[in-house]
């Protein structure tokens, strides 16, 4: 959660921005340009304060540790080694 505390207001500020540059692009002449400004103030507007507000930090005290593993295939793609559940990193260790 110090993640999500720490780039808040950076996320914040960022779509604030985009949001008043889309709300700017609307007040222009054409038609067509205001429907997609609108759509995409809309769009920035909702991703700043329902997805990332409430839903990722809901998300993210729900999943716990859970959130920090990364799988063997995409660590692989990455060049990392892979984070796995402590289970699975404690079963690994073992000869079959």
């Amino acid at each position: 959660m110090r993640g999500i505390g720490r780039t808040g207001r950076l996320v914040t500020s960022a779509a604030l921005i985009l949001f008043l540059a889309f709300v700017s692009l609307a007040s222009g002449p054409g038609t067509d340009l205001k429907m997609f400004a609108t759509g995409l103030a809309a769009g920035v507007l909702l991703d700043a304060t329902i997805i990332r507000a409430l839903l990722v930090p809901a998300a993210v005290s729900l999943f716990g540790r859970w959130n920090w593993i990364l799988p063997k295939m995409p660590a692989r793609l990455l060049r990392v080694e892979p984070s796995l559940p402590p289970r699975a990193a404690a079963s690994e260790g073992q000869a079959p």
